[in-house]
C-alpha cells in the first residue's frame, strides 16, 4: 500500500489516502503538485483504496505539503511513518 500524505496551511494533522500501486499513487502525487505548481486555488478530488467510503476534497491553495511513501513494516516505534516533523521550544 502506497500512502500519500497531504499537510495542509494552518492544520497540525495531515490528510492520508493510501493506493494499492505505485502508478496510482505516482499519478495522484503528480496531480497534487502540479495544482500547487499552478498557484490557482484547483479542488483537488481524492479517494482512499484501504478504505473505500473515504473521500478527500481539499483547495489547492490550502496544501502546504505532500508526500508520497510505501506503507511497510519499518515505521516507527510509535507505529508512525517516517515524515513531516515539527516541534515547537518552550519560550
Amino acid at each position: 500500500m502506497y500512502t500519500l500524505e497531504i499537510n495542509l496551511k494552518q492544520s497540525p494533522l495531515p490528510l492520508n489516502v493510501q493506493k494499492k500501486t505505485m502508478e496510482e499513487a505516482k499519478t495522484e502525487y503528480d496531480r497534487i503538485v502540479a495544482a500547487l505548481k499552478s498557484g490557482g486555488s484547483t479542488l483537488l478530488e481524492l479517494t482512499c483504496e484501504q478504505v473505500p467510503d473515504k473521500h478527500l476534497s481539499v483547495l489547492s491553495s490550502e496544501v502546504a505539503a505532500v508526500q508520497l511513501y510505501e506503507k511497510s513494516g519499518t515505521t516507527s516505534a510509535s507505529g508512525k511513518p517516517p515524515g513531516f516533523f515539527s516541534m515547537v521550544g518552550e519560550q
